[in-house]
Order: C-alpha cells, then structure tokens, then sequence
C-alpha cells in the first residue's frame, strides 16, 4: 500500500481539474463523535457538518470549512440542517493505480483508498478520498 506523505497534486502531470456536481444532505453535529465513512475514521466536532450524499456516501466536514464548500438549497436557511449543493470550486483530482492511504486535514484521521480510486485536493494539506464509482458520479471534469 502507497503511504501519501507532503501530498501536493499542483506539480503533478497526471492530476486534473473536476468540479463537484452534488446536492447532500446535511446535519450538524450536536456533539463531539465519529463516523466511519467507506475511505475510513473522520472525527467532528461539535457544529461540523455531517453530510450523506447523493450516493449514500457520509463523511464530515468541518464547520470551518463547510460554508466555503456549500451553500443552502432553498427552502433550507444557510446554517440549518437540510439539502446543500457544493459549490463549483475546482478541485485536483488524480486516479490511483495502487491501494493507498491519506492523512485527513481535519482531525487527523488516516483515509484508504483502493486501485482505482481517486485522490483530490481540495487545497494546500487539504485532501480526499472518493471511491471510483461515485465519482464518476458527482464530479465533472473542468478545462
């Protein structure tokens, strides 16, 4: 299994630009807790997003994080629990060949991802794992 350590796809030739095309289903988080999502442990905390998407999928987002990645779909108030759509922010995305795990920015937590999932980043330490399915699902690719 591939360790990913100093992940920085901006240099990376394989790597692409995709937007996110979801609307997810979002609760926030009453207490301090976990989930575990299909890529592996994320802790939240108190006010952090907890979302399920479109596919079923669940993983949290931290509350710091989450307006800049989401915004309310109406009739849901910003801030609420309800349906969001992400917003189209370009994200790096990279196809892995090989089984491999990804340290989360949020909590620390430890993701693993399998041959043919895909690595994305999100910004500078910020990164994520999603199986191949889903995103051929929910991203699009961006020129």
């Amino acid at each position: 299994m591939i360790k990913l350590t100093d992940i920085d796809l901006t240099s990376d030739p394989a790597a692409e630009r995709y937007v996110k095309t979801e609307v997810v289903t979002v609760a926030f988080a009453g207490r301090d807790g976990e989930l575990l999502s299909l890529e592996g442990l994320n802790r939240y905390q108190v006010g952090d997003a907890l979302i399920t998407g479109s596919t079923g999928s669940r993983w949290a987002v931290a509350r710091s994080r989450f307006d800049a990645k989401y915004e309310a779909e109406p009739p849901t108030a910003a801030g609420a629990d309800g349906r969001y759509k992400a917003r189209p922010l370009p994200v790096l995305a990279k196809r892995m060949s090989q089984p491999f795990t990804a340290a989360r920015s949020a909590g620390g937590d430890l993701l693993q991802g399998k041959a043919g999932d895909w690595l994305l980043q999100y910004g500078a330490g910020d990164f994520g794992i999603a199986e191949h399915h889903r995103f051929t699902q929910v991203y699009r690719k961006i020129d």
